[in-house]
């Protein structure tokens, strides 16, 4: 696809730790779902954004860190990308982390579109991890930091110990019955560590670096 003709701006943002001895050819297979929809020909080629001031795709082998902050042009099926990439890193990865894609509508003008019309951004956050409860400890550990900082305007953070204590009661019940699922051999219910979308909210400002 011609990023002249791409509906969408897609931009994918997160840090993952990497096992030690990950080289950078098991990486490079990993993102391949990434560079080979940029048209490039290996991660070396693919690697740099969009945008000059994103930092792109890099590897720090002396850290076992793989930074993200690419965009790409693209449509909704790169989703099927994300969702290879990220089966891929799960074997990699040394813990749990999230990664971001933001959907930026690549032909919606703020300035001139009528008040009426709104833009085709999405926003979902992925989880990679080694094993199911490290990915559900970096959701619980989100959900956590967003709570606090919402209720933080109306409470003090000492009178919230309460509320999450009960998000640390729904995670343990997720994990127990996913641990119940595999065990009788069955599908985890629940997304357990896939990922979720949200809509609205208006548009997510870029990553700047």
């Amino acid at each position: 696809m011609s990023q002249y003709d791409a509906p969408f701006e897609i931009h994918v943002h997160g840090d993952v730790p990497l096992r030690t001895g990950v080289t950078y050819a098991q990486l490079q297979e990993a993102l391949k779902p990434l560079w080979t929809y940029a048209g490039a020909k290996s991660l070396a080629d693919g690697a740099e954004s969009a945008y000059e001031e994103e930092p792109g795709i890099k590897f720090d082998a002396q850290e076992r860190m793989l930074s993200m902050c690419w965009t790409v042009a693209g449509d909704l099926d790169f989703r099927q990308q994300l969702d290879e990439m990220c089966m891929s890193l799960n074997d990699l990865a040394e813990e749990g982390a999230a990664i971001e894609v933001t959907y930026y509508d690549a032909q919606f003008d703020e300035e001139e579109a009528p008040p009426e019309d709104e833009s085709r951004d999405d926003f979902l956050m992925l989880f990679v991890g080694p094993t199911p409860a490290a990915i559900m400890q970096v959701q619980r550990d989100l959900l956590v930091q967003d709570v606090v900082n919402l209720m933080e305007r109306h409470f003090d953070a000492s009178e919230l110990d309460g509320v999450v204590t009960e998000i640390d009661k729904l995670f343990s019940q997720r994990f127990d019955a996913l641990v119940s699922s595999l065990e009788l051999g069955k599908p985890p219910r629940g997304s357990g560590g896939g990922g979720g979308g949200s809509h609205g909210g208006g548009r997510r400002p870029r990553h700047l670096h």
